[in-house]
């Protein structure tokens, strides 16, 4: 059987790689908003006046950079598992974690501890002259946050986030490994089937290089409608 029927012929097997591609995308729209904001939420709070919470906040970053995304996963679904186990004898159910969902999960903290870096560097790139100049106008902090900082943060960050965006998309391959058919798995079932691994593998990665292709050309557009008028200095 030729490759094209293979894929697209009477029992092909594009239509298990297109829901695979499916699960790999909504892995990356689900998991980036939490990563994301994670991430935000977690610069702040390096910044705090609490030594432990900047601490502790470092650890996270130094722990979660610092594993194979894939341990943390493992982690994050067999320690889900165990909680859950530990629930179950106290209330007399039987829970099990979701696959999906330990992998949102898993790849939005590990996206957070990423994306962290973006946003500290985001915020230490905004005048502090603004800042100044806002409070002396007499806007309450998170006014200041909120119109002057948080603006301009977005706007700095929009490059850095793009590339941790790129590896998350990558990374929901690893997902694969928890039996949830994303494409990769799909590829991998498809090419087992048949025996034609090369095909599938090459369908598997045309199809990433096109979720790439469509990011990068979304944030381009982003970044121009986000930099329209915004002019940054040092004050």
């Amino acid at each position: 059987m030729g490759s094209f029927e293979l894929l697209f012929g009477s029992g092909g097997w594009s239509g298990l790689l297109l829901r695979g591609a499916v699960v790999t995308v909504l892995l990356s729209v689900v998991a980036a908003p939490f990563g994301f904001g994670g991430g935000l939420v977690l610069a702040l709070l390096r910044s705090a006046r609490s030594g432990l919470v900047r601490r502790l906040c470092g650890l996270y970053v130094w722990f979660f950079r610092g594993v194979p995304d894939l341990l943390s996963l493992f982690l994050i679904y067999f320690g889900l598992q165990a909680l859950l186990t530990w629930v179950g004898g106290f209330t007399g159910l039987r829970l099990d974690v979701n696959a999906f969902a330990a992998g949102v999960i898993a790849l939005s903290v590990v996206v957070a501890a990423y994306s962290s870096e973006v946003w500290v560097g985001a915020r230490a790139a905004v005048p502090s002259g603004q800042v100044e100049a806002a409070r002396s106008l007499g806007m309450r902090r998170g006014l200041v946050f909120r119109f002057v900082v948080m603006p301009q943060m977005v706007r700095i960050a929009l490059p850095g986030l793009g590339n941790v965006w790129m590896v998350l998309i990558k990374e929901t391959s690893l997902i694969s490994t928890l039996a949830v058919t994303d494409l990769l798995r799909a590829a991998s079932e498809a090419s087992r089937a048949t025996s034609r691994p090369i095909l599938f593998y090459v369908a598997a990665g045309s199809l990433y290089l096109a979720f790439s292709l469509v990011s990068w050309m979304g944030q381009s557009v982003l970044e121009r409608r986000v930099g329209r008028g915004l002019v940054l200095g040092r004050t």
